[in-house]
This record gives C-alpha cells, sequence and structure tokens, in this order.
C-alpha cells in the first residue's frame, strides 16, 4: 500500500515534469530563426494569429515538436519496460542493438521500395518493427543459457557486440544509394529528428496512444518482474507469456519511434532512471513520469541542436547522446 506522503510527492514530480514539459515547448517554439514569442504562440492557439505565425507554428514547428515529443515518450517507456523484464538498469532499445536492428531494416526499404508513395510513412514502422523484433529475438537467443535464463550482463554485451556489427551493415549498404538518399540515411542514423509535417505526426500517434496505455495498465506485472520470478510465479503471472509480451511491446515503440524521428539513443537509458530516482521503482508512477522525462530530453535535444547551429542544427540524437554515454559508462562501472 502506497502512503498519502508517497502519493503526494507522485503528483508533484509528475505535476513539475509536465509544466517543465510546456516550459520547454514554449522555449522551442520562441527559439530559431523563425520563432514566436509566448504572447504570439497563445494568440495563434486560440486561432487569432496572423499568417506568418499560423504558418511557423502549425506547418513548421508544431509537427516536428509533438514527433519529438511522442517519440521521446516511446523510447523512455520502452527502456523501462526492458530495465524491468531483463532487471537490467544498463538495458535501452539503442545500447541492446534494436535500433541498429530497426535501421538496418529502413535503409533495405528505402533501397528497394520507393520514399514517393503516399503509404511510406505507415509502412515504414511496420519494416523498422520487423527488424528490430529480429534484432531482439537474436540477441535473446544468443544470451539465454539452460538453466541459467538470460543473464543480465551478457545480455548487453551480446546487444553491444550486435548493434556495432548492424551499424556497419547499414553504412556498408547506405554507400550504394543515390546521394540523396544517402544523405537522408547519415542524417537518420545521427539522429536528425526528420518529420516536420503532419503525416508523421499521424503515422506515430497510433503506436503511441495504444501501446502505452496497455504498458501501464502492465504496471502490477512489471513490479513483479523487476522484484523476483518466483514473486511472479506466486501471484498467479504467467510469467513466459508476459515477459515476451512486454518485449515485443518495447520493441515496438522503439521500432515505430525510431521510424520516424531517426536513430536516437539514450534516451530509454536516461528517461526512466531520472524517473526511477524521483518516484521510486513502483511502475504506476515510474512509467506516466518516465514518459515525460523522454518527451522533454528529445525535445529539448532537439531545440538545443537546433539553436546551436540554426539552420541546419546539430541532430538530437547527438545532444543526447554527449549526456548518455557518460551516464552509461558510470553505470557499467557502478555494476
Amino acid at each position: 500500500m502506497i502512503s498519502a506522503k508517497q502519493v503526494k510527492k507522485v503528483r508533484t514530480m509528475t505535476s513539475a515534469a509536465a509544466v517543465t514539459l510546456l516550459a520547454v515547448f514554449v522555449v522551442s517554439v520562441a527559439t530559431g530563426l523563425a520563432s514566436l514569442t509566448p504572447e504570439q504562440l497563445f494568440r495563434t492557439i486560440i486561432g487569432q494569429g496572423t499568417a506568418r505565425e499560423n504558418l511557423i507554428l502549425f506547418d513548421f514547428r508544431l509537427p516536428r515538436m509533438i514527433v519529438s515529443i511522442l517519440a521521446g515518450m516511446g523510447l523512455a517507456i520502452s527502456g523501462a519496460i526492458l530495465q524491468s523484464v531483463t532487471k537490467n538498469p544498463l538495458s535501452d532499445p539503442g545500447i541492446l542493438g534494436i535500433t541498429s536492428g530497426s535501421s538496418l531494416m529502413v535503409v533495405l526499404y528505402m533501397m528497394f521500395f520507393s520514399s514517393e508513395t503516399s503509404h511510406f510513412l505507415y509502412v515504414l514502422p511496420l519494416f523498422a518493427l520487423a527488424g528490430g523484433l529480429a534484432t531482439g529475438t537474436v540477441i535473446y537467443v544468443m544470451s539465454y543459457r539452460k538453466g541459467e535464463g538470460v543473464e543480465p550482463t551478457r545480455l548487453v554485451l551480446v546487444g553491444v557486440g550486435l548493434a556495432a556489427a548492424l551499424y556497419g551493415a547499414t553504412l556498408t549498404l547506405s554507400t550504394r544509394m543515390e546521394r540523396e538518399d544517402y544523405s537522408f540515411v547519415a542524417n537518420w542514423l545521427a539522429g536528425r529528428i526528420w518529420g516536420d509535417d503532419w503525416t508523421f505526426v499521424l503515422s506515430l500517434l497510433p503506436w503511441i496512444l495504444f501501446l502505452i496505455p496497455v504498458t501501464i495498465m502492465k504496471s502490477n506485472v512489471l513490479n513483479t518482474l523487476n522484484v523476483h520470478e518466483n514473486v511472479s510465479i506466486g501471484v498467479g503471472v504467467n510469467v513466459g507469456k508476459e515477459r515476451i509480451l512486454l518485449i515485443v511491446i518495447a520493441i515496438a515503440l522503439a521500432s515505430a519511434s525510431v521510424a520516424v524521428s531517426g536513430g536516437i539513443a539514450f534516451i530509454g537509458l536516461l528517461a526512466p532512471h531520472i524517473a526511477r530516482t524521483l518516484v521510486g521503482p513502483r511502475h504506476q508512477s515510474l512509467l506516466p513520469l518516465a514518459a515525460l522525462t523522454g518527451a522533454i530530453l528529445l525535445l529539448g535535444a532537439d531545440t538545443i541542436g537546433r539553436v546551436m547551429l540554426d539552420p541546419s542544427g546539430i541532430p538530437a540524437g547527438i545532444i543526447v547522446s554527449i549526456l548518455g554515454a557518460p551516464y552509461f559508462m558510470y553505470l557499467l562501472t557502478k555494476r
């Protein structure tokens, strides 16, 4: 039973994260070559903006910002699931190679199919999902030992090695592409948010709206899996079935997110750790805060990268990696 003090703390932290996300949103709109002041933003939102203000907000900024928010949430929840299911604080869809598997399938799709077709953005997440699932299966099989199960350190080492191999294969294949497609893939792998119109938002939104609530509904299962397998069995949880289902959800969230946002790493590592530090390991509290934290990190990284080198910008994935790589090394040495 959660105490009243803990409930108050969770509400405070979640509210603070929501306010922070709103503040980052306002700053993102207000910065760059084409920007809006908070007053102009409010006026435009309520339908009283000028043609220029409407163009900046609804055509240039808002779609990309919403993609950043949704992708940040998806990657954060994916990381939280993987950390709990594997009982490994180092788990992250990027570190484990799932993002690299999705990247390879995206490149293969672009090599054999036209990106100009109307269904391109809706099929692309499915290809990314196939790559992520295949990679996750290989990692699980290579990490599993009969009588021992999946050992956390072995899982990370296999994932890192496979990620490097897949990344190399992706780069090799991309060199055979046309110059325009190669430029796109290079930016995608660097983690540049490339979804900049409403079609990208619509292609990602169903995955986030369906899978995140399903994950929150599975909070009690994640709580028991995070403690010990025997506890899960004792309370009637079908461990094998639930673990596979949750891993598939984690891969689906990560694959759909990176398909339209680029090869972003470390969001799934940082956001759950920050949330866990603030509200504890109980997933009913951790998951919503992790989702908000992931959105803040990715939207903030994209804003910083865009402002530092406008108009081309620095990819958000590079900004996140500057923060995430040292933290990953810290966790690795601590374990």
